[in-house]
């Protein structure tokens, strides 16, 4: 019985002149999956993240959502039709407070500028994103302006931002990059605890270990395309995933 499909790219291809930064690449999420996807730097794994949010327009191919070809819509209308990211490089409203941060993303406060101006709307909206600091540990410090936080608490801001969204797929660009092994390790319990939340996650790592203990499959890129998918395993020691991360066959898989 076939599962139900979230995310499906075909042949996505993405050009910058005569740089080929995504060649034909083709992939799925389907429903209460989490995704790995690695590659050394430079693979082309946040210009995949890029292009499926719109923040870069495909140059050719195809991305469905739910069966629905997005891959020509506007990087705002493509989040409201349930697509949530955060990046490689954290980016907060650093002069907004902890709590404004999640606000910001409130799909009815987005809709509705005039509602949220009259006050309407905005208690639902403050309890929502009360709920989101506490499961990310960050309530007692949802007054404080999101500049004075911890490296660690901003990415966890940042997904709680990304989750107040109420997004379908998460998609979650190298999350624990600069954390410490006990914030990395919050940081899994985090995901485990959002994923009932959305339909599927895609997550960039270079954690290894982080990526095998969360993800249900995993996909290898390098140099814009894809190498490899399957089980932690088969990926990891696949001879040419070993060959892109250490630059030769080897006998023990990477991590």
């Amino acid at each position: 019985m076939s599962r139900y499909r979230v995310l499906e790219v075909t042949e996505l291809e993405k050009s910058f002149g005569g740089l080929r930064a995504l060649d034909r690449i083709t992939l799925h999420l389907d429903a209460d999956e989490i995704v790995g996807l690695i590659g050394p730097n430079g693979a082309g794994k946040t210009a995949l993240i890029n292009t499926i949010t719109g923040f870069y327009r495909a140059t050719s191919g195809s991305i469905r959502l739910h069966g629905r070809e997005i891959s020509h819509l506007p990087m705002h209308q493509i989040g409201r039709l349930g697509v949530g990211r955060t990046f490689q490089n954290i980016r907060l409203l650093r002069r907004l407070t902890v709590l404004e941060n999640v606000l910001a993303a409130d799909k009815t406060l987005l809709r509705n500028p005039l509602r949220a101006l009259a006050g309407l709307g905005r208690n639902r909206a403050r309890d929502e994103a009360l709920g989101w600091l506490e499961r990310f540990q960050l309530a007692d410090k949802a007054d404080r302006m999101a500049s004075t936080l911890s490296y660690g608490d901003a990415r966890r801001l940042e997904i709680s931002r990304a989750m107040a969204g109420n997004p379908d797929l998460l998609l979650l660009d190298e999350p624990a990059a600069g954390m410490n092994e006990a914030e990395t390790q919050q940081l899994a319990e985090d995901i485990r605890a959002v994923r009932k939340f959305v339909k599927a996650i895609f997550l960039i790592e270079h954690d290894m270990d982080l990526i095998q203990d969360l993800s249900d499959r995993i996909i290898a890129m390098d140099y814009g395309r894809k190498l490899v998918e399957g089980t932690s395993r088969e990926v990891l020691r696949h001879p040419e995933v070993l060959k892109a991360y250490l630059g030769e066959t080897a006998a023990e898989p990477v991590g």
